[in-house]
Protein backbone atom coordinates (compact mmCIF):
# COMPACT_ATOMS: atom_id res chain seq x y z
CA UNK A 1 0.00 0.00 0.00
CA UNK A 2 1.18 3.48 -0.29
CA UNK A 3 1.94 6.11 2.35
CA UNK A 4 -0.30 7.66 4.29
CA UNK A 5 0.93 11.56 3.67
CA UNK A 6 0.19 14.16 5.85
CA UNK A 7 1.09 17.25 4.22
CA UNK A 8 -2.81 18.41 3.96
CA UNK A 9 -2.75 18.71 7.52
CA UNK A 10 0.70 19.42 8.83
CA UNK A 11 2.04 21.89 5.56
CA UNK A 12 5.40 22.04 7.04
CA UNK A 13 6.46 18.82 7.71
CA UNK A 14 7.52 15.89 6.23
CA UNK A 15 6.48 13.51 7.90
CA UNK A 16 4.89 9.80 6.16
CA UNK A 17 3.72 6.99 8.05
CA UNK A 18 3.07 3.33 6.56
CA UNK A 19 -0.24 1.80 7.14
CA UNK A 20 1.82 -1.17 8.81
CA UNK A 21 2.76 1.13 11.39
CA UNK A 22 0.80 0.58 15.09
CA UNK A 23 -2.10 1.53 15.86
CA UNK A 24 -1.46 3.57 18.39
CA UNK A 25 1.17 5.75 16.00
CA UNK A 26 -1.52 6.09 13.47
CA UNK A 27 -4.39 7.35 16.33
CA UNK A 28 -1.43 9.92 17.45
CA UNK A 29 -0.33 11.60 13.50
CA UNK A 30 -3.96 11.24 11.95
CA UNK A 31 -5.26 14.32 11.64
CA UNK A 32 -8.32 15.58 14.26
CA UNK A 33 -12.08 16.21 12.70
CA UNK A 34 -13.21 19.42 13.66
CA UNK A 35 -15.56 19.57 16.40
CA UNK A 36 -18.94 19.93 16.02
CA UNK A 37 -20.03 22.17 19.23
CA UNK A 38 -17.73 24.62 20.95
CA UNK A 39 -17.94 23.15 24.53
CA UNK A 40 -14.55 21.94 26.47
CA UNK A 41 -15.84 18.32 26.24
CA UNK A 42 -16.01 18.15 22.51
CA UNK A 43 -12.51 19.95 22.27
CA UNK A 44 -10.98 17.12 23.87
CA UNK A 45 -10.31 14.31 21.38
CA UNK A 46 -10.14 10.44 22.88
CA UNK A 47 -6.58 9.47 21.91
CA UNK A 48 -4.67 6.22 23.78
CA UNK A 49 -2.23 7.14 25.69
CA UNK A 50 1.12 4.74 24.72
CA UNK A 51 3.07 3.17 27.50
CA UNK A 52 6.08 0.93 27.11
CA UNK A 53 4.07 -2.16 27.35
CA UNK A 54 1.87 -1.16 24.46
CA UNK A 55 4.60 -0.27 21.91
CA UNK A 56 5.85 -3.78 22.47
CA UNK A 57 2.71 -5.15 21.96
CA UNK A 58 1.66 -5.91 25.35
CA UNK A 59 -1.29 -4.08 26.75
CA UNK A 60 -1.51 -4.14 30.83
CA UNK A 61 -3.56 -1.81 32.78
CA UNK A 62 -2.23 0.34 34.61
CA UNK A 63 -1.61 -0.04 38.29
CA UNK A 64 -4.16 1.26 40.88
CA UNK A 65 -3.78 2.28 43.97
CA UNK A 66 -4.88 0.32 47.09
CA UNK A 67 -8.07 2.05 48.98
CA UNK A 68 -8.16 1.62 52.76
CA UNK A 69 -11.09 1.26 54.46
CA UNK A 70 -10.03 1.63 57.90
CA UNK A 71 -8.41 4.41 59.16
CA UNK A 72 -5.46 3.16 61.22
CA UNK A 73 -4.75 5.51 64.32
CA UNK A 74 -0.98 6.98 64.80
CA UNK A 75 1.34 5.65 67.29
CA UNK A 76 1.80 8.50 69.75
CA UNK A 77 3.80 8.26 73.14
CA UNK A 78 3.79 10.88 76.19
CA UNK A 79 6.27 13.71 75.90
CA UNK A 80 8.86 14.42 78.41
CA UNK A 81 6.51 16.97 80.34
CA UNK A 82 3.90 14.88 80.23
CA UNK A 83 5.78 11.91 81.96
CA UNK A 84 7.35 13.81 84.92
CA UNK A 85 3.95 14.76 85.74
CA UNK A 86 2.56 11.48 85.80
CA UNK A 87 4.82 9.07 86.29
CA UNK A 88 4.28 5.13 86.12
CA UNK A 89 4.09 4.89 90.36
CA UNK A 90 3.15 1.74 91.90
CA UNK A 91 0.37 1.98 94.47
CA UNK A 92 0.63 2.16 98.07
CA UNK A 93 -0.52 -1.67 98.38
CA UNK A 94 1.76 -2.96 95.55
CA UNK A 95 4.63 -0.93 96.99
CA UNK A 96 4.36 -2.29 100.79
CA UNK A 97 2.85 -5.78 99.90
CA UNK A 98 6.45 -7.61 99.56
CA UNK A 99 7.60 -6.37 103.07
CA UNK A 100 3.88 -6.09 104.85
CA UNK A 101 3.01 -9.75 103.31
CA UNK A 102 6.29 -11.23 102.25
CA UNK A 103 4.51 -14.74 102.31
CA UNK A 104 2.15 -16.10 99.99
CA UNK A 105 0.23 -18.74 99.45
CA UNK A 106 -0.59 -20.47 95.68
CA UNK A 107 -3.12 -23.58 95.49
CA UNK A 108 -3.41 -25.40 92.19
CA UNK A 109 -6.13 -27.95 91.34
CA UNK A 110 -5.34 -30.29 88.84
CA UNK A 111 -7.95 -33.27 87.26
CA UNK A 112 -5.30 -35.91 88.81
CA UNK A 113 -3.34 -33.72 92.16
CA UNK A 114 -3.59 -30.85 94.51
CA UNK A 115 -0.62 -28.67 95.16
CA UNK A 116 0.19 -25.99 97.18
CA UNK A 117 3.18 -23.80 98.26
CA UNK A 118 4.21 -20.63 100.68
CA UNK A 119 6.69 -18.83 98.75
CA UNK A 120 8.51 -15.71 99.93
CA UNK A 121 7.78 -12.31 98.04
CA UNK A 122 11.56 -10.88 97.93
CA UNK A 123 13.13 -13.76 97.47
CA UNK A 124 10.95 -15.97 95.59
CA UNK A 125 12.63 -18.73 98.34
CA UNK A 126 9.67 -21.63 98.67
CA UNK A 127 9.10 -22.19 102.43
CA UNK A 128 6.88 -25.17 102.61
CA UNK A 129 5.16 -27.06 99.90
CA UNK A 130 2.31 -29.80 99.95
CA UNK A 131 1.21 -32.22 96.54
CA UNK A 132 -1.06 -35.21 96.78
CA UNK A 133 1.42 -36.42 93.89
CA UNK A 134 4.13 -37.27 96.20
CA UNK A 135 5.09 -40.79 96.68
CA UNK A 136 4.05 -40.87 100.07
CA UNK A 137 0.60 -39.33 99.81
CA UNK A 138 -0.26 -40.83 96.08
CA UNK A 139 0.15 -44.41 97.33
CA UNK A 140 -1.66 -43.51 101.32
CA UNK A 141 -4.77 -41.39 100.02
CA UNK A 142 -7.90 -43.20 98.13
CA UNK A 143 -8.39 -39.99 96.10
CA UNK A 144 -5.58 -37.53 95.26
CA UNK A 145 -8.30 -34.48 94.24
CA UNK A 146 -11.21 -35.52 97.10
CA UNK A 147 -12.51 -33.26 100.19
CA UNK A 148 -10.02 -35.55 102.44
CA UNK A 149 -6.46 -35.07 99.88
CA UNK A 150 -7.61 -31.20 100.45
CA UNK A 151 -7.76 -31.41 104.05
CA UNK A 152 -4.68 -33.52 103.99
CA UNK A 153 -2.67 -31.05 101.77
CA UNK A 154 -3.53 -27.89 104.01
CA UNK A 155 -2.96 -30.06 107.46
CA UNK A 156 0.74 -30.61 105.62
CA UNK A 157 0.93 -26.65 104.64
CA UNK A 158 0.43 -25.89 108.31
CA UNK A 159 2.67 -28.18 110.12
CA UNK A 160 5.80 -27.09 107.33
CA UNK A 161 5.37 -23.64 107.52
CA UNK A 162 5.43 -23.47 111.06
CA UNK A 163 8.20 -25.45 111.32
CA UNK A 164 10.08 -22.77 108.76
CA UNK A 165 8.97 -20.47 111.73
CA UNK A 166 6.58 -18.70 109.43
CA UNK A 167 3.29 -18.20 110.86
CA UNK A 168 1.28 -15.51 108.96
CA UNK A 169 0.33 -15.87 105.13
CA UNK A 170 -1.46 -13.72 102.50
CA UNK A 171 -3.69 -15.77 99.58
CA UNK A 172 -4.97 -13.77 96.62
CA UNK A 173 -7.72 -14.62 94.66
CA UNK A 174 -7.35 -14.41 91.38
CA UNK A 175 -9.86 -12.36 89.06
CA UNK A 176 -13.49 -13.67 89.49
CA UNK A 177 -12.35 -16.72 92.07
CA UNK A 178 -14.63 -17.56 94.49
CA UNK A 179 -13.20 -18.67 97.99
CA UNK A 180 -15.35 -22.11 98.02
CA UNK A 181 -14.96 -25.81 97.63
CA UNK A 182 -12.37 -27.31 97.14
CA UNK A 183 -9.87 -23.95 97.88
CA UNK A 184 -12.26 -23.25 101.18
CA UNK A 185 -11.72 -26.49 102.40
CA UNK A 186 -7.98 -25.85 101.86
CA UNK A 187 -7.75 -22.37 103.35
CA UNK A 188 -10.42 -23.09 106.37
CA UNK A 189 -7.77 -26.17 107.68
CA UNK A 190 -4.76 -24.18 107.21
CA UNK A 191 -6.56 -21.92 109.62
CA UNK A 192 -7.66 -24.65 111.92
CA UNK A 193 -3.90 -25.25 112.46
CA UNK A 194 -3.50 -21.87 113.54
CA UNK A 195 -2.15 -20.08 110.62
CA UNK A 196 -2.98 -16.29 110.14
CA UNK A 197 -4.26 -15.22 107.20
CA UNK A 198 -3.34 -11.00 106.59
Amino acid sequence: MAPLSLAASYPHSSISIRSSSPPVLRSIFMPVSKPSSLTLASSITDLPIATAHSFAGISSPLPQRRQVGVVQAAWTRRSRGEAAKRPNRKSWSQRTDMYMRPFLLSVFFSKRFIHAKVMHRGTSKVVSVASTNAKDLRNTLPSLTDHDACRTVGQLIAERSKEADVFAMAYEPKKNERIEGKLGIVLDTIKENDIIFV
